[in-house]
């Protein structure tokens, strides 16, 4: 047991944290999280599906059918800031003294390429008429005019473009404004998710950028309201205090702070399990606020979307279909055969070896088990180097295999087997999902009660100098979903354009005037 004091157990009360919370996450320091045990790679035809153009027209129809009578959500993670996105700009600033030597020799002389490229693409971006307005075109150098441009997006007294959350930069240059990721999903929402002419969005955000994000909301409302024909309902969460995790010494006992208080760290974006569980929605659609298109590319993207969201509601009809046969009394043995069939060839649902030899009520309950959950159906791209977890039939420590979004942190690549599997793998996750959250009666599943707490995250880090151990919480679509039902479907590649760092908004999915 930890020791505590009496300003340590209102430290925990104050964050809504319980000792026996605490105390398991102590323990996780201490018994270590082992590495995810990789059986196979998911591929087409085992683990992922590839739709053909038939069932993708069956698809798109089921859910245009059906949306009107639902109530469909976008659930935006969208607390990220900016800064990542621009750390080769960074980089370049501490690095470069224009008053010392030329851009070109710099260039020859470190091999940066995200400069060249940033250089280069300079008028293409979003914000160059925003940045030119302010500098005032000084003249100089090509040095000094990109070292002068890139100060003035990124220091704390003038744009600083890297406080910002990535989802209020302007992303997107138009004929006479330019649109943020925040705009460009409302937009996107009223393509796919809209009901009634209405479409409604939750963002979770960091809570010092709430203003920010209400100033925005207004600021563009009658606008894409008026493009689209669409009125928006937009929701906005925080991180909760009560899933921070304690940080420990190199020794696992509590790190603490110079003034003796406990230190806690956010526990990373699997907390967001939390936020997700509060939502009231018939289905939900996820994906990361960097992920948006220009208008050309906004078509194919819809109608992928729709195709996942009838592959989710068509399964799912048949899941709860089953849900109630299993409820009913004088089940035969060809029913329980029936509704076992559906879960391994439509759900992914793996059995042990022993199933046969339960009694029929043991398989019953067994069967309830399985086909209770929540379902996610899961858009997979093809893997072209693009980093991210991706999917694997994976093995637990019961022995029991299931489908998952893998990352590299979790598999031992010490393994030579384990590193085989992960070569293997010809897709990766692009944070494209449709969830139904809603049992056979219409009642919310306890999305808590569905995250395996064993997959997060022990890394190093430091405080004041001082060595610690953090804990990061399983991902929201790793460990936070690792116990739903599980569809991994092939999407198009176009219909995944992220901006990881500045460059990528020289794309033609971030180019307004891109047709290819």
């Amino acid at each position: 047991m930890t020791e505590l004091t009496g300003k340590d157990l209102q430290q925990l009360s104050e964050k809504g944290i319980s000792r026996e919370q605490l105390e398991k996450q102590v323990e996780i320091f201490r018994e270590g999280i082992p590495f995810i045990r990789l059986e196979k790679a998911a591929v087409v035809s085992d683990g992922i599906t590839k739709c053909s153009k038939a069932q993708e027209k069956e698809y798109l129809e089921k859910y245009e059918r059906s949306v009107s009578k639902l109530e469909p959500l976008k659930f935006v993670p969208a607390s990220g800031a900016a800064s990542r996105m621009f750390k080769a700009l960074f980089n370049f600033l501490e690095r470069y003294h224009p008053e010392k030597e030329p851009l070109d020799a710099y260039l020859d002389r470190t091999g940066d390429n995200a400069i060249k490229t940033f250089a280069w693409g300079l008028k293409k971006f979003p914000f160059y008429e925003i940045v030119q307005k302010r500098i005032k075109a000084k003249a100089g150098s090509p040095g000094e005019e990109i070292y002068h441009f890139i100060a003035e997006m990124l220091r704390e007294d003038r744009l600083n473009y890297g406080f910002f959350p990535k989802g209020l930069l302007p992303f997107h240059k138009y004929d006479t404004y330019a649109a943020t990721p925040f705009e460009e999903h409302l937009k996107e929402a009223a393509d796919y998710a809209a009901v009634s002419g209405q479409a409604r969005l939750h963002f979770t955000i960091s809570e010092q950028h709430g203003a920010l994000f209400n100033q925005e909301f207004e600021a563009i409302r009658q606008r894409v309201s008026k493009a689209t024909g669409t009125s928006f309902e937009v929701g906005y969460s925080y991180q909760k205090p009560s899933t921070d995790t304690i940080a420990v010494t190199p020794g696992h006992e509590p790190f603490r702070n110079a003034d003796g208080t406990l230190l806690f760290r956010p526990g990373g974006h699997g907390a967001l399990i939390e936020n997700l569980d509060e939502q009231e929605a018939d289905l939900i659609f996820i994906k990361n606020i960097d992920n948006v298109v220009v208008p050309s590319f906004a078509g194919e993207l819809a109608h992928s979307k729709k195709v996942l969201g009838g592959l989710l509601l068509h399964i799912q009809g048949k899941a709860h279909d089953y849900a109630r046969i299993l409820e009913g009394e004088h089940l035969r043995g060809e029913q329980l055969q029936e509704i076992k069939a559906f879960l391994e060839k439509e759900l992914n649902v793996r059995f042990n070896d022993t199933f046969s030899g339960f009694s029929v009520g043991q398989q019953i309950e067994i069967l309830k088990d399985k086909i209770n959950r929540p379902i996610r159906v899961c858009g997979m791209v093809k893997n072209e180097g693009e980093p991210g977890g991706g999917p694997f039939w994976i093995r637990d420590s019961k022995g029991h295999v299931s489908l998952q979004i893998i990352e590299s942190a979790q598999v031992d690549m010490s393994n030579e087997n384990q590193l085989a599997i992960f070569r293997d793998s010809t897709h990766f996750n692009p944070v494209d999902l449709v969830c139904g959250v809603r049992n056979h009666k219409g009642e919310k599943y306890p999305l808590r009660n569905f995250v395996d707490s064993r997959q997060g995250f022990i890394t190093s880090k430091t405080k004041e100098g001082k060595p610690l151990k953090a804990l990061e919480l399983p991902g929201l679509w790793n460990g936070g979903m690792a116990f739903w039902n599980t569809l991994f479907v092939e999407v198009p590649l176009r219909t995944f354009n992220p901006v990881k760092t500045v460059n990528d908004l020289l794309k033609p999915a971030h180019q307004a005037g891109s047709t290819s």
